[in-house]
Formats: structure tokens, sequence, C-alpha cells
């Protein structure tokens, strides 16, 4: 697969940079329901501008706020569930990776200043999203400032009801689960894309910020689905399918619902959009 897909498709981690711009968003409306859809950038620069007021006026209509993980700032909860699945007690990393990727493993541990002991323990998805994520960290990059974490805060002082399709578990799992063979490509791109540093994901960041879903779709979905038909159809079009039925029992109800969920799963052909419609819900641009 070529570098930079894999990792930032599973790891679902994108930035932003400074723009003042409207993020794409979707609506789904019938007689007595109304459902916002919103795809999400998980780290932000603090200072970024971008346009966040209908996004805030969408959180102040609805009642209740869907995201992925409902506790996605609960590290005290998902640090342990972390270790249960990404720690191997058996076999160091190093045993398992060749020697060129022992030595690129290395590099990038100096120049990280992380001590090569406290990575043996780790499985290859851990050290992956590890490395996937202290690049964005250095370049000033912070979750707190998500978007996730924002249309959270403004839910929590409405006092709305807060929902996650999956619980935090779930999605270590799917990580977890890989083969260790596609846990060591996973950590091989990290590790390219840590030396390529986050030109890439600058890139996804103005498309987002710029409501442009034909790039973001291009960038993280169309060549992912090309060169790793089997994770993406894991990763991306079993949860949009999943996550699709829920939202058909959400409209069976009445009221309005925020739902904002990886800009990932609203871009391209096996979109939760698509999805969607093939349950013959009408999902139209905001």
């Amino acid at each position: 697969m070529s570098k930079r897909k894999f990792s930032v498709v599973l790891a679902i981690l994108v930035v932003a940079v400074t723009a003042k711009a409207e993020p794409a968003m979707w609506v789904i409306r019938d007689k007595d329901s109304t459902i916002y859809l919103i795809g999400t950038l998980h780290l932000l620069r603090h200072e970024t501008e971008w346009n966040a007021t209908r996004v805030k006026k969408t959180v102040a209509e609805s009642t209740e706020l869907w995201l992925e993980v409902a506790n996605i700032d609960d590290q005290a909860s998902i640090m342990p569930i972390m270790a249960q699945y990404g720690i191997d007690q058996e076999k160091t990393l190093s045993s398992k990776l060749n020697a060129a990727q022992k030595e690129k493993l290395a590099k990038l541990a100096a120049t990280y200043s992380v001590p090569m002991a406290s990575l043996e323990s780790m499985k290859p998805w851990m050290a992956a999203l590890m490395f996937a994520v202290l690049p964005l960290q250095k370049a000033g990059f912070d979750p707190n400032a998500g978007i996730d974490r924002l249309l959270k805060s403004q839910a929590e002082t409405e006092g709305d009801k807060i929902y996650g399709f999956e619980t935090a578990e779930e999605q270590v799992r799917f990580f977890a689960e890989l083969p260790e063979s596609e846990q060591i490509t996973f950590l091989e791109e990290s590790l390219s894309d840590a030396e390529k540093g986050i030109a890439q994901l600058e890139k996804l960041a103005r498309a987002w910020i710029e409501g442009d879903n034909e790039t973001l779709g291009d960038i993280l979905v169309n060549e992912f689905k090309k060169e790793a038909p089997a994770i993406y159809e894991k990763f991306l079009v079993q949860r949009n399918i999943a996550w699709s039925k829920k939202i058909a029992e959400i409209l069976k109800g009445s009221g309005v619902q925020q739902i904002a969920v990886g800009a990932a799963h609203l871009a391209g052909p096996d979109s939760l959009q698509a999805q969607l419609a093939k349950r013959g819900i009408k999902v139209e641009r905001y």
C-alpha cells in the first residue's frame, strides 16, 4: 500500500491548518425528526481558525449527540483497555521486525526521545498508533482541540444526552484483531509518515475545513479501497453499515440529534450516506 494511506485511514487521525471556512455537513429529516451529520477531525491546533457557527448551531438545536465513542476523553478507562490488548508479555516488538524495520524504529524512537526499552512490550499496532500521534503532537496538534471534544463539551454544557456507536474496547479491538503481518505494515507506514512530516495531513485538513468532500474521499478512501480491500471493508464499510442501521432506529423516534464521526466515514462510495440511501433514507447536504 502507498505511503501514508494505511496509517492515515486506520488511525483515523486528522489535523487542521489555519483557515476559515465551513466544513461539510448533512441533514436527514422526516415529519418529526432532524439528524445532522458531520465528519470530525480528532486533533487540531488550538489556534486554528475555522467557522464553527453552523456546527455549534446544530448542537444547540440537538438534544442528543452521537459520537463514535461517548467517553472519548476518559483516559482513565481507555488506558487499561489499551494495555490489555496492546501489550505482549511473551515476544518483544523487535523480534517481530526485520532488520530494516528495526533500524527505522530505532531511528524514529531516538528522534522523538522514546526509549527503545519502553517499546519492546508493545504489539505492533500499539506502537504504530504511538508514532502516528507523536509527530502531530510535536507540531502542536492536540486532541483536546479536536472537533469531537468541542462538540461533546458544548453538549455537556447544554445538558444533552451523549451516546456512542461503539465502545472504547470495540475500537481498540479493531486494531488488536488485525493479523500480525497487517499490524507490522501499519507500524512501518506510521514510521514512514513520521519521517516525512505532516504535509499529507495538512492537505487533508484544508479539504475538511473547506467542505471539499471529494478531496477527502480521494485522500482517505479511494486508494485505501483499491490497495487494501479487506481492511477497508472492516474499518469503514462494515462500521458504516452498522451505524446506518442504528441511525435508522434513531429516525423512528423524534427530536433533533447531532451525529459526529470520523471524516473518512462520510466520504467515498461506501460512505455512511450511501449506506443510509440503501435503507431508503434521504441524506441532503446541509
